[in-house]
């Protein structure tokens, strides 16, 4: 009996002791959840809208350099200038037709048109749809774009062309210029809203948040219930008015803007928003999770460990030993379920993930350490393991880059400043041979656990990304830079090396309307394409080569010195007089080329371009085919 009672003291004090162990431990476990779970939050969200950003920026920068390029098409110059004279001329409304159908078919947008200044008359694939009038509110977009001071604009409307429904659509809208900068018309191109819904709705379903995209006035203009022809305010209508101006003001498209916020209809509850601009449509990306559904798992697991409490409780005063075992298998099992979930929601989004202790120049895990020691760096500190990469595997001219960027002494600095991101984008090989575009991200952070400071660092094969931009900023028809891209690289060039001597050239195809007016625009397309070939030939692979016009071209090269440039442009004027034959058509080519030298004549491209072009107008006044060194 005496033995028996002693059991039941044992059993009793062990069950005390472990109803306490319980209720901490359920109690700390609950709290280290509510913080993995806020911190999830963040890095979905925050890498959320570093995806929806990159991928928004390539899926409209097709659009809108189409759009552009249409509009500095010199065939629709010139049908435009002959519009008041070709009214009731069929044969003209079907040049424009046929002219919108090929872009539309080309590049399978949902609409292409044209709007005449002169006449007002709205132009698509179908020919003549209507004529605007500045009464009709369903024009806003046509007159406001004329009262601005923009080159070109977005707006989501519907779309009133015939069978087209009134479908919701995004327009790209561009102005066409003719001399004396006078505006002939609007061009441009539209793309069905619902595949940005699309888009944005994978995102939604995929990591439980809300996304949407607003102007400069808090409207939606996109997300998977509203659109901007509904003119919904964002802020009114998810009771956010609080972070209004917060969230417009921020203009910066190099990082998001995060922060958490409380939510004005349940104090209980809070959001993290995730905002980043968007220049190139001057609207703002916003990303918002909030944590209400995270709480209610919480408690749903937090009153079904209680109940599982008390059924170890009883169980352990049979079996203490199994009790204990469950317990800890169980705490176990929730963190590693919680971690299961981050890594697999972080692994979708990148192909290697590794993590790093700043603070001990050293690795946090097995996998990371064993990722260096794989690449010859066994045994070294991480500070030196990093050298060992980026001489292994990673091209020349970007190892210094990658170095600085993620060095200790870096990631340290950039920290203590703020900043818990860092990214860089570098060409790295597998196999000496073959290189390919990676990015890094890596995100910063206080560690709880050791309190040092750590670094997650994602890596992402981004070849297709660096591939769709290089289409994006070379001209289709001669694989010259387009002109953004020719005045970027210039400026880049310029700024690195500012006192170095280059030579900026402009190229411009002598009386080459006659080419396009005798034998039609596809021959002149194929001198274009033999001119282009010439100069190309002419330069080294490293050389800035541009399409800035229609028939107007540009050279940006290293020079040894000034005597070297008049004998290149003596070259290059002799090269580019030839005959252009195709079949049975012949004509007589011949180039005017104006020269400026940086930096005597200007070190930005807007002045280097001024001069060269007011050289390249004193060759044509002497008589064109020829060269002038302003």
């Amino acid at each position: 009996m005496l033995k028996g009672r002693k059991l039941l003291k044992i059993n009793l004090l062990v069950s005390i002791i472990l109803v306490f162990g319980f209720i901490i431990t359920s109690f700390l476990s609950y709290n280290a959840n509510y913080r993995t779970s806020l911190s999830n939050v963040e890095q979905v969200s925050s890498l959320t809208a570093e995806s929806i950003y990159y991928q928004l920026t390539t899926m409209f920068t097709r659009p809108v350099n189409i759009s552009l390029t249409m509009s500095r098409d010199t065939l629709l110059v010139t049908q435009l200038n002959e519009e008041t004279k070709q009214m009731n001329n069929e044969e003209y409304i079907s040049t424009l037709k046929n002219y919108l159908e090929t872009y539309r078919g080309k590049y399978n947008f949902d609409s292409v048109f044209l709007v005449s200044e002169a006449t007002k008359r709205y132009y698509n694939f179908n020919g003549v749809d209507r004529v605007l009038t500045e009464d009709n509110p369903e024009n806003v977009w046509y007159y406001d774009l004329m009262k601005s001071g923009q080159e070109y604009s977005l707006n989501v409307d519907n779309d009133e062309v015939d069978g087209a429904d009134n479908a919701i659509t995004v327009f790209v809208n561009c102005k066409i210029y003719g001399e004396n900068n006078k505006v002939l018309g609007v061009v441009g191109v539209g793309i069905r809203i619902s595949y940005l819904k699309d888009f944005l709705k994978t995102y939604e379903e995929k990591y439980h948040l809300r996304t949407c995209l607003v102007n400069e006035d808090g409207i939606i203009e996109i997300s998977t219930t509203h659109t901007g022809y509904g003119r919904t305010d964002w802020f009114s209508e998810y009771g956010r008015e609080s972070i209004r101006s917060q969230v417009l003001d921020w203009k910066s498209d190099k990082s998001n803007l995060e922060f958490w916020t409380e939510n004005e209809d349940n104090s209980q509850e809070k959001s993290f928003v995730a905002s980043r601009y968007i220049p190139e449509l001057s609207w703002h990306l916003v990303v918002e999770q909030d944590t209400g559904s995270i709480i209610g798992q919480m408690k749903i697991r937090l009153y079904l460990t209680a109940v599982i409490i008390i059924g170890i409780i009883i169980i352990v005063l049979i079996i203490i030993s199994l009790v204990l075992f469950k317990f800890i298998k169980q705490i176990s099992e929730l963190m590693e379920e919680r971690q299961a979930i981050f890594k697999k929601a972080t692994e979708e989004l990148y192909d290697n993930i590794y993590e790093l202790n700043i603070t001990k120049n050293g690795y946090a895990n097995a996998p990371t350490k064993q990722y260096f020691e794989s690449l010859g760096a066994k045994g070294l500190p991480y500070n030196k393991a990093l050298k060992v990469v980026a001489e292994k595997q990673i091209k020349k001219e970007y190892r210094e880059g990658y170095i600085s960027t993620f060095s200790p002494e870096n990631v340290i600095k950039e920290f203590e400043s703020g900043n818990n991101h860092l990214s860089y984008d570098f060409l790295i090989t597998q196999n000496d041979m073959d290189y390919f575009w990676m990015r890094i991200d890596a995100y910063i952070f206080l560690s709880q656990e050791d309190n040092c400071i750590h670094m997650f660092t994602y890596r992402k094969n981004i070849d297709a990304e660096k591939q769709i931009e290089r289409r994006a900023s070379t001209d289709e028809m001669t694989g010259f830079l387009t002109k953004t891209a020719t005045e970027h690289s210039i400026m880049s060039e310029l700024s690195e090396k500012p006192e170095d001597l280059y030579a900026f050239f402009i190229f411009d195809i002598d009386n080459f309307k006659q080419a396009n007016d005798q034998f039609g625009h596809s021959f002149g397309d194929y001198c274009l394409k033999e001119f282009t070939e010439v100069i190309r030939n002419h330069f080294r692979d490293g050389d800035i080569l541009g399409r800035i016009g229609g028939d107007e071209f540009v050279a940006f090269i290293p020079i040894p010195d000034t005597r070297w440039v008049e004998s290149k442009a003596r070259e290059l004027s002799a090269a580019l007089n030839f005959n252009c034959v195709r079949e049975e058509k012949e004509w007589k080519l011949s180039s005017s080329i104006g020269v400026s030298i940086a930096p005597e004549d200007g070190n930005d491209f807007k002045t280097l371009y001024e001069k060269a072009d007011a050289a390249l107008y004193r060759t044509k006044q002497r008589g064109k085919n020829g060269y002038t060194i302003y």
